[in-house]
């Protein structure tokens, strides 16, 4: 069976292929060039090779990804199709960004206001998506537009989630009269460290120890118990903690001990 003209596959085509896949990736990382060389600027010389390795694994990827016969079935629901994308590409992007690398776009602007700013990379990102896709009403109707920013927006409330730390834990200032009781009290039937700050009563200007602790939330209600036992008009302050690094949080947690010490 002879091949028709139209079906037969030519080298001379795959070669053209080839090379149109090498200029476009080449582009890929040429037109980040600009944001490339600011970010070197503001975020030093590891970061900028980070993403450097990141933008090549993205050009290697999306051509991956283009030749992999999966294809969710998800056209009919723009919904779906938005919460989806918002889901893995936060979560990808998430885990890149909380190693320390950028794939070389917009947010390298994320990192540097994320550094020196304080805004987290998952706004900065949503924001710019936003001024992108307003732009983008010439020639994209609103109801397309809707759902891409649904799709920006769990994507950066995923950035945010990851980098911000999977584990959550309590911190707790405590102000008291029984200082020493509390200390020793946690570190015993909590098995968890105390700090001893030193403040300042703003009426009475009189020196006054604050405890600092940082609990699981699981062992919270156990702290409360304790403060509460020792000393009812003991002042509490209980705050989120995003992330706990040390001796029992990340590393071997100290054992408990069932029996006070005599």
């Amino acid at each position: 069976m002879v091949n028709k003209p139209e079906e037969r596959i030519r080298p001379l085509d795959l070669l053209m292929i080839a090379i149109g896949c090498a200029g476009y990736a080449f582009a890929l990382v040429y037109i980040n060039i600009p944001l490339i060389i600011i970010g070197y600027r503001f975020l030093g010389r590891r970061a900028i090779v980070y993403t450097l390795y990141g933008t090549v694994m993205l050009s290697l990827f999306l051509w991956i990804w283009q030749r992999v016969p999966f294809v969710l079935p998800l056209h009919h629901d723009l919904f779906l199709a938005g919460m989806a994308a918002g889901l893995t590409g936060g979560a990808g992007s998430g885990l890149l960004y909380r190693y320390g690398g950028t794939t070389g776009g917009t947010d390298i602007v994320a990192r540097i206001l994320e550094r020196f700013r304080g805004i987290p990379m998952g706004q900065t990102l949503l924001w710019l998506d936003v001024i992108v896709l307003c732009a983008s009403l010439i020639y994209i109707d609103i109801r397309h537009m809707a759902y891409t920013i649904l799709c920006s927006y769990v994507f950066s409330r995923i950035v945010n989630f990851i980098l911000s730390g999977t584990y959550s834990a309590k911190g707790v200032l405590i102000v008291s009269n029984a200082t020493q009781e509390i200390t020793d009290e946690v570190m015993t039937s909590l098995g968890r460290g105390v700090s001893i700050l030193h403040g300042e009563g703003g009426y009475s200007h009189k020196d006054r120890p604050v405890l600092y602790i940082v609990v699981s939330p699981g062992e919270l209600h156990d702290l409360q118990m304790i403060v509460s036992d020792l000393d009812q008009n003991a002042f509490m302050t209980i705050f989120d903690v995003s992330e706990a690094i040390g001796e029992g949080f990340t590393y071997q947690r100290p054992k408990r001990t069932w029996f006070k010490h005599s």
